[in-house]
């Protein structure tokens, strides 16, 4: 657990360190400048989480199908079809992710 607490706090410091240059500028009399760089921010660190875990995950379901198949042989082709099924489903929320971050970073921000 303190493994992952200490990732996650690491994640969390490198996205405000990536962030200072956005939000080091000046002119905030506008309010649609403001919206623009927090977009950007929000839609960096969603995709950037999202595809983090995706990869955690498919990572995790590989090795537990090869442990699977290792201990039972004859059930390989069964847990090789769900090993697909699953990494389609997790692929496909990454994805997902992926147009929702697309679509916050490329909104015409200019007529709000």
């Amino acid at each position: 657990m303190y493994k992952h607490l200490k990732a996650l706090i690491m994640l969390l410091f490198l996205v405000a360190v990536m962030s200072t240059p956005l939000l080091a500028q000046d002119d905030y009399s506008d309010n649609r400048t403001a919206i623009l760089k927090w977009s950007l921010i929000i839609g960096g660190a969603l995709i950037a989480l999202v595809a983090a875990a995706g990869a955690y995950c498919q990572a995790k379901s590989i090795s537990s199908a090869c442990e699977g198949i290792s201990r039972n042989p004859a059930s390989g082709p069964h847990i090789r079809f769900l090993l697909i099924f699953g990494l389609v489903l997790i692929e496909t929320l990454v994805i997902y992710a992926l147009l929702i971050a697309i679509i916050i970073l490329m909104v015409n921000w200019g007529k709000i």
